[in-house]
């Protein structure tokens, strides 16, 4: 079973190196990682997948990072997930409209035609994307890349505009 942390840290440099240790040094897989700052660029949120049941113990030892603001693990609330894959398919005159016609049905669009290929740009949940790899699999796929999973909880936001040093309570802020 997938876990998804959502993860708010200091945005110092050494942070992923640190939970990435943490992981490695306890022989936990890490299956996507993302990163990147929030609306307060002193920090940044980190999202992890991880096939871990033991989300606790890993919850525990993230707390006791200094650049660890907040640990919310995703996979017990309700929440929105999306990753972005660019997809290099192999195509040919009679194959591309075929595959212009699947990219569309998908909601992707074609950001790159060159003779023998088209790139895909395609968007949505693991399950979205692992859809279209498998149907554009059949015209010959050069590459795949994506992103890994970028998530947030539903109907209540952290504001991390106030936070100034660990063990400050994050403001909570109720969407509408």
């Amino acid at each position: 079973m997938q876990r998804v942390l959502s993860v708010l840290v200091e945005n110092e440099s050494g942070v992923l190196t640190r939970i990435a240790g943490l992981f490695s040094r306890r022989g936990y897989n890490i299956e996507s990682l993302t990163v990147g700052p929030t609306e307060n660029p002193s920090f940044s949120r980190m999202t992890i997948t991880t096939n871990n049941v033991v989300t606790e113990q890993i919850t525990k030892q993230l707390h006791k990072l200094i650049n660890v603001i907040r640990i919310t693990d995703l996979s017990e609330t309700g929440f929105v997930d999306r990753e972005l894959a660019l997809i290099k398919v192999t195509s040919n005159p009679s194959t591309r409209s075929e595959i212009i016609q699947i990219a569309d049905l998908f909601r992707g669009r074609i950001v790159d035609v060159s003779e023998d290929t088209l790139i895909v740009e395609v968007t949505g949940d693991e399950e979205k994307i692992n859809a279209i790899v498998h149907l554009l699999s059949k015209f010959g796929l050069k590459e795949v890349a994506r992103t890994g999973r970028v998530a947030l909880a539903r109907g209540v936001r952290i504001d991390a505009t106030n936070v100034k040093q660990k063990g400050v309570p994050l403001r909570m802020v109720t969407s509408n």
